[in-house]
């Protein structure tokens, strides 16, 4: 059965059956390779599972060549000619996006027939105005990203327990599929060198499979939808390939640290970055945020603001830039073990993300935070850092919550060992336990 073969991924599954049968067409987003067609294929297999016929199913992958001359027109006939009479049909479209026109057909479908519609996309261009005029308030979009620390123990096999202590307190072990028990910070190691693209579930953590795989989704990214997309549409932003990569290497060398289009031109000029063929001019500010743009179209870079928590306000300048894998950032530039505290960085942003918290980063006075976390009623002020032990460090990390005067939660995450505690206040939690954690 199809769905015994794929792991589950309950987070987007649950989101997905929530929405089931409700006339809401259910979009997934998210870069190349992701997961998104699985989920798919989950779904389905649920359907399945639940009584539906596959008669009832239509499933479309438009990266097949069966559906590559396809056009709104004859996308629209196709559907049509298997929708059974007084019959629920179940309508399943990957990268449904390489049709043109192909919102004119989905929106056909949900007026025409009695349907239930999934579609998968791998550019935000898919949610752009052009969708919304068609489609407004009636689609929901699941986010999907690569796999979070707890589902990459999962998807590589390893059980989490937990033993009592001599000395008190609880310790999570991991059992691989070979019997043995590992750390939990070796499993975390191997999710901060690899990341956490599904596929690598099937092929193994073995460094020159992974990077061949990882060198898949960055072409997949940046070429079919950074690049064709741009010639399928006509469109002249994107020029410049040699450009748009070493912007690509030039974001993934600075997540975390505040960027500016502008600083970007600089520090490819002044480092010799572009001085490739004949170039020899800065491009300009525009060209740079056109090329940021496409990057975070195609869910590669994901940008934050800053807020101003004094002033309340989100500032124009100096946002922030997080890579959605760190195993991809590690294929571009190698692997570098003293990026490690801006990598946890980046770990932790997706993992809020997941848990579906709106994310900025805090500016105040002249201090910074590194997320403030918003979900419906709740604030969380996060500071992220590799260790606290040095106590310039454990100052320097702790001295912006001091000048907070509401009384929203104030959390530290580092991979320091140790329980969670408390002290002035402010909680302080170890990172890994914190990946772990079904919040």
């Amino acid at each position: 059965m199809l769905t015994a073969k794929l792991k589950k991924r309950d987070l987007y599954l649950n989101r997905m059956i929530a929405f089931q049968d409700t006339g809401m067409i259910k979009v997934m987003t998210g870069i190349r390779r992701c997961g998104k067609s699985s989920l798919m294929k989950l779904m389905a297999g649920r359907l399945r599972e639940n009584g539906v016929q596959d008669s009832q199913l239509i499933e479309m992958n438009f990266e097949s060549m069966r559906f590559s001359e396809m056009d709104a027109r004859s996308f629209y006939e196709y559907v049509k000619e298997r929708v059974l009479p007084n019959r629920r049909m179940y309508l399943f479209f990957d990268e449904v996006q390489r049709v043109q026109g192909w919102e004119n057909a989905v929106n056909s479908f949900r007026v025409d027939f009695d349907c239930d519609i999934y579609i998968t996309g791998s550019n935000a261009y898919l949610l752009s105005s052009e969708l919304s005029t068609y489609l407004s308030g009636r689609y929901v979009e699941i986010k999907v990203l690569p796999l979070s620390f707890r589902e990459f123990v999962d998807f590589h096999g390893y059980r989490i327990t937990e033993r009592k202590l001599p000395a008190g307190g609880m310790k999570k072990i991991m059992t691989g599929p070979d019997g043995e028990s590992y750390d939990p910070r070796e499993l975390f190691d191997a999710y901060v060198r690899f990341g956490g693209m599904p596929m690598l579930a099937d092929i193994g953590l073995e460094i020159d499979r992974v990077t061949a795989a990882l060198e898949g989704v960055y072409s997949a990214a940046v070429v079919n939808d950074i690049l064709e997309r741009e010639r399928r549409k006509g469109r002249k932003r994107i020029t410049d390939p040699i450009l748009l990569r070493k912007v690509i290497l030039f974001l993934a060398d600075n997540i975390g640290n505040t960027t500016s289009a502008t600083s970007i031109g600089n520090t490819l000029i002044n480092e010799g970055l572009l001085e490739d063929g004949n170039r020899k001019t800065k491009p300009a500010t525009q060209t740079i945020l056109s090329y940021i743009d496409a990057l975070t179209e195609a869910y590669i870079f994901y940008g934050i603001k800053r807020f101003d928590i004094k002033g309340k306000e989100y500032l124009r300048t100096l946002g922030k830039y997080y890579i959605v894998d760190v195993g991809l950032r590690n294929y571009l530039l190698g692997y570098r073990g003293g990026d490690s505290g801006r990598i946890l960085e980046n770990i932790i942003y997706f993992e809020l993300l997941r848990r579906r918290y709106d994310v900025a980063v805090g500016k105040i006075d002249h201090q910074e935070i590194d997320f403030i976390a918003i979900q419906a009623d709740r604030k969380i002020y996060i500071q992220v850092t590799e260790t606290m032990n040095a106590p310039e460090t454990r100052e320097r990390e702790l001295a912006p919550f001091r000048g907070i005067r509401d009384h929203h939660e104030k959390l530290v995450i580092t991979l320091d060992n140790g329980s969670s505690r408390t002290e002035d206040g402010i909680r302080i939690v170890n990172a890994i336990d914190y990946l772990l954690d079904n919040e």
